[in-house]
């Protein structure tokens, strides 16, 4: 851990306590690895599961962690338990990554995804603003919907033009299908949390920074059916994808897989989220989107560079038929819809904390891959040949 470490106006950066509830996901994972690995603060991890912080919560082969009096666990459903309050009041800033976010689970589990977005989130951003604590909200590029450009014409050449796609945090309005479409029940709900800790800051002063992640992905990224997660559960596009790689299965193209994603390795955006952090002045009251415009492709390209890409690390070919089109319907249920394309602009990012993101879709997938297959083949290879009970 270096000592002596300044903020970008030349400062010291003083050991702060952060309380970071969603601690034991994979960005909480993440973020705690890198603030026990590099810095001096003290995190106050505060989940349902540890199982992704494990490796930080016990000694490790030595006996000794050196880091084992900066972190602590305290397991805690932020829905009804009167310890959080306390938690928040001893840290000095709380950045909450609770949150529903799969979107298979927003037209099934609708109601759900709306308490988990929205409700929960409230008493976190009450008690922030009641004690005069720092919040660094999670919210996510759901909210910004679908682009002005997917509304034109097919044939029109504005499509073509940024102004109509890239993604602005200051001007991009935000734009929803129906309300018979639930798929938008997640980004309503974040897009009004986001409202009310902006609201609270104009209102009662709250110092805030609201993160809008686009498309985060790399090791850990949520779970693998039936191995360790729900075995009917359908995760996100990676793990997704993964999961078909690993059982060499097509992967299953929704919609044809024409929708357009812009990917970012969490390492990356980790790093950003590490300057918000130990930059309050110039972080405090902002919006900033997290993301990569440079490693865009629709979602057919994904699967056709994970399929290439795990080849690679696996040493095992390809399938004949490496991918299959299914109907969002079929895949999702009825009240699916999506977003056209995602492409954030970078300009309030880059000009307040002056970061840019570095690793190429290509690097990210095969650490990511790498990471999977090293992890989880063997355990599927024993799925698979267990004998089905009658």
């Amino acid at each position: 851990m270096a000592s002596g470490r300044v903020d970008l106006d030349g400062n010291p950066i003083k050991p702060i306590t952060i309380c970071m509830i969603g601690a034991g996901g994979f960005i909480g994972s993440h973020l705690c690895e890198k603030l026990m690995n590099e810095t001096p603060h003290k995190v106050l991890a505060v989940d349902v599961y540890n199982d992704k912080i494990k490796h930080l919560l016990e000694p490790s082969g030595s006996g000794e962690l050196h880091w084992a009096d900066r972190i602590q666990f305290h397991r805690l459903n932020i829905k009804n338990d009167s310890r959080l309050e306390g938690l928040i009041k001893m840290a000095d800033i709380t950045i909450n990554l609770a949150a529903i976010c799969t979107p298979a689970d927003y037209n099934t589990r609708p109601l759900d995804t709306i308490y988990s977005n929205f409700i929960d989130a409230l008493p976190v951003v009450k008690y922030c603003s009641e004690n005069g604590k720092r919040l660094i909200h999670f919210s996510t590029c759901e909210v910004y919907g679908k682009t002005i450009g997917c509304f034109l014409p097919k044939d029109s050449p504005l499509r073509q033009d940024p102004a109509y796609y890239v993604l602005k945090e200051d001007a991009s309005p935000c734009i929803f299908g129906s309300i018979e479409k639930q798929r938008w029940s997640y980004a309503c709900a974040k897009q009004l949390v986001e409202r009310l800790i902006y609201a609270e800051g104009a209102e009662n002063g709250l110092e805030f920074t609201i993160v809008r992640p686009f498309n985060w992905i790399g090791p850990r990224m949520d779970f693998i059916p039936g191995i360790d997660g729900p075995s009917e559960g359908v995760p996100r596009v990676l793990a997704c994808f993964s999961n078909n790689l690993l059982r060499r299965e097509p992967l299953k193209l929704v919609d044809g897989g024409q929708s357009q994603r812009t990917f970012i390795y969490i390492k990356d955006a980790i790093e950003a989220v590490l300057l918000m952090i130990e930059n309050p002045a110039r972080a405090n009251g902002q919006i900033f989107n997290v993301g990569n415009p440079n490693n865009e492709v629709t979602v057919r390209q994904l699967a056709e560079m994970m399929t290439q890409v795990y080849s690679k690390v696996s040493g095992e070919s390809s399938l004949e038929t490496p991918t299959i089109d299914v109907s969002s319907k079929e895949f999702y249920g009825e009240g699916y819809d999506d977003s056209d394309k995602r492409i954030p602009d970078m300009t309030i990012i880059n000009r307040q904390l002056g970061w840019n993101p570095k690793t190429s879709l290509w690097d990210l997938l095969e650490s990511t891959l790498t990471y999977q297959h090293r992890t989880y083949a063997e355990a599927i290879k024993k799925a698979i040949s267990k004998p089905v009970a009658n």
